[in-house]
């Protein structure tokens, strides 16, 4: 019991880690040295298909969760798999709620309306009101800045 309870906390520490993870390397990362694989998110002109090249850092968190899980199958480290699997719930959290339910790069999902999901567009759609490298705001995904949420 006690180690379930571990692996849970562990996993759930990932989760959460995952959301700064996300906020540090879209600041940082994704506007900084690497907008280059950005920029055609950001805008639709450089677009060239579905694909984005945005779409390789979905593709880097996968291979570390991955890794993760190899580290505890061959290598006998303790939590990789929960910290496998917490990277990747947020990964599919990310996708849903990014790619799906903002981008609707699936169209289901359109007529979500509470308090939540109004935030989180607002925040986005903030976020994309700057198509340049500089000067953007609201990194994160799942949890924004509370100002997103008023008057919703």
């Amino acid at each position: 019991m006690n180690n379930i309870l571990l692996m849970l906390t562990v996993f759930t520490a990932t989760f959460l880690f995952m959301e700064f993870m996300a906020w540090f390397s879209h600041k940082y990362i994704m506007h900084g040295f690497l907008w280059t694989l950005h920029k055609d998110h950001h805008n639709q002109n450089l677009k060239t298909s579905w694909w984005e090249r945005n779409d390789l850092f979905f593709i880097f968190y996968a291979v570390v969760s991955i890794g993760f899980f190899y580290s505890e199958y061959e290598l006998g480290f303790t939590f990789g798999y929960p910290i496998g699997f917490g990277i990747m719930a947020y990964g599919f959290t990310y996708f849903v709620v990014h790619d799906i339910f903002i981008h609707q790069r699936f169209k289901f999902l359109k007529k979500s309306n509470n308090w939540y999901a109004k935030g989180v567009r607002k925040a986005h759609k903030m976020h994309h009101a700057n198509i340049k490298k500089d000067g953007g705001e609201s990194f994160g995904m799942l949890f924004p800045p509370l100002k997103y949420f008023k008057d919703n």
